[in-house]
């Protein structure tokens, strides 16, 4: 089997290898395929990897050889999968290998914006500490996150994950699932107690919010100016779900007016991040490129669950299939 790997250097930038898709036929990976390379590349191939190249129905038009796609990631709005369906290619994509990791970068964006170490650090490389008349010192007030409620928007493996980190920080923890009939519920997630709530009552209560919920219809801009309304002054917000889940422009004028303590996100609406983005300069606002799924472990375990589910297309088994 002939297996093109269209924007590699995503998850592979050279520091781990390709050898779990090797072992299944022959592999030509490129670091980054433009829409106009798409065809060429793709010619004659039967199975196409992909991260964030998309495929249209246009696409399959001109590619009839193609008989499988392997998204490179949990979300697979780049595959159009009506049209995948209409021209008999499978679609797979890899849930929930991430899970752990953006719990993490969660948690370390919670606690960029409350011990403020970069902030602190830059200040000593820079000899603050060293010309101090004081053993210790803070640029600005730190805040203990012990005792806090921590809101989270949806619920599922990474939410769940996040509430047991939080619940380790001696946070109390309550959540606004995608199941609405849980609401009123209490849910057991290991070592944290998570109380459902509805959305408002939630955020009203909430010093930390945290978003783990898919891009939706309903989730679209879901932290807006009239929800912003009902947090109290001084909230931290939290997005390591979709850039789309918030409206930039009012998370922006939340932190000029202070009524945002804070805004760690790993994503934005539109990405790479355009150079209009509101969010540049804001205040209290941390931003990642988009790197809670990129630890090295993380990205191994990607590429060979992203294996493991061409090789079950090839044994004619379903693994992950998206397009049925």
């Amino acid at each position: 089997m002939r297996i093109v790997i269209l924007d590699g250097s995503a998850a592979n930038p050279g520091d781990i290898t390709w050898d779990a898709l090797e072992a299944l036929g022959e592999v030509t990976a490129y670091d980054i395929t433009s829409p106009d390379q798409l065809i060429e590349r793709l010619q004659g191939a039967e199975c196409a990897i992909t991260n964030k190249t998309a495929f249209t129905e246009e696409v399959f038009e001109k590619l009839p050889d193609l008989k499988y796609i392997g998204v490179l990631a949990t979300g697979y709005n780049v595959v159009d999968i009506k049209a995948a369906q209409k021209h008999g290619v499978t679609v797979t994509n890899v849930p929930e290998y991430a899970t752990f990791a953006t719990a993490q970068n969660t948690m370390a964006l919670l606690l960029e914006l409350t011990n403020l170490v970069g902030l602190h650090s830059d200040s000593v490389m820079n000899g603050d500490w060293c010309r101090s008349k004081q053993f210790c010192y803070f640029k600005a007030p730190l805040t203990e996150l012990c005792g806090k409620t921590l809101h989270i928007i949806g619920l599922g493996k990474i939410g769940k994950r996040v509430a047991q980190m939080a619940s380790a920080f001696g946070m109390n923890i309550t959540a606004t699932p995608h199941d609405t009939s849980l609401i009123g519920t209490s849910i057991e997630t290991g070592i944290a107690t998570v109380r459902c709530t509805s959305l408002f009552e939630g955020i009203e209560n909430a010093d930390v919010v945290s978003l783990h919920c898919p891009l939706t219809d309903d989730t679209k801009e879901i932290i807006n100016e009239d929800t912003l309304k009902h947090f109290k002054k001084g909230t931290f917000l939290i997005n390591c779900a979709r850039g789309p889940v918030v409206n930039e422009t009012a998370v922006r004028e939340a932190l000029d007016s202070g009524l945002l303590g804070g805004y760690g996100t790993d994503v934005v609406c539109v990405e790479p991040m355009l150079e209009t983005n509101p969010l540049l300069g804001a205040p209290n606002c941390v931003i990642t490129p988009h790197i809670a799924w990129t630890p090295v472990e993380t990205r191994i375990r990607l590429i060979d669950m992203a294996a493991e589910n061409l090789k079950a297309f090839m044994n004619g088994e379903e693994r992950n299939v998206v397009s049925k």
